[in-house]
């Protein structure tokens, strides 16, 4: 039996293609990505990952969905480990740890060719949606009083604080250390 014939049996491809696809996206960004190397990775044929990917950039579509989900879910995970008055800095932090933690990933995910601006695939659709919701949660703890036109805006303000903090220190124009006290100042401006 040749090699590949072995390993295409070993589970769940799609998966299997995704986790090295994740290995690979880590080690050295998403420009190294293809399909083949992917299918070498995950020790099946090279036409194998063509069974669950068009191309590179349907492949690129299902890591950004992954990484969104998994960035969602640091953020429901660290909304429901805190109390409401530190909801809204401990969301933050998790948004922005996360995004340190995983660079290129959190770079997939808002990579506008992968994830094209007002046009998400069906999946990333539902994510994005309640990664808005959540954040608005946050803020309508935070700033109860505020008008519905002001809290929109400070919605969108704070996911463009914790996006450009994350942007800023994954770029090393800022310290990581710098995100806790960050997110503690924004948190203080929008509860006063």
């Amino acid at each position: 039996m040749s090699r590949s014939s072995a390993g295409y049996h070993h589970g769940n491809l799609r998966a299997a293609l995704l986790d090295a696809a994740d290995a690979m996206l880590a080690e050295s960004g998403s420009a190294s990505l293809s399909l083949r190397e992917v299918a070498r990775r995950a020790d099946v044929s090279h036409n194998a990952p063509y069974h669950h990917f068009a191309d590179r950039r349907a492949l690129l579509k299902a890591l950004a969905e992954r990484h969104m989900s998994r960035l969602l879910d640091a953020q429901r995970a660290a909304a429901a480990a805190s109390e409401p008055a530190t909801r809204l800095r401990e969301v933050g932090r998790a948004y922005v740890g996360y995004a340190i933690a995983h660079p290129q990933a959190f770079g997939v995910v808002f990579d506008p060719e992968v994830c094209v601006p007002g046009h998400p695939t069906e999946t990333m659709a539902p994510l994005i949606r309640a990664n808005e919701e959540l954040l608005a949660d946050v803020i309508r703890e935070a700033a109860p009083e505020l008008e519905p036109d002001a809290r929109a805006s400070a919605e969108a303000g704070l996911w463009a604080f914790v996006h450009g903090l994350a942007e800023l220190i994954i770029a090393g124009h800022l310290p990581p250390e710098v995100a806790e006290s960050a997110a503690d100042g924004l948190a203080a401006v929008i509860a006063r």
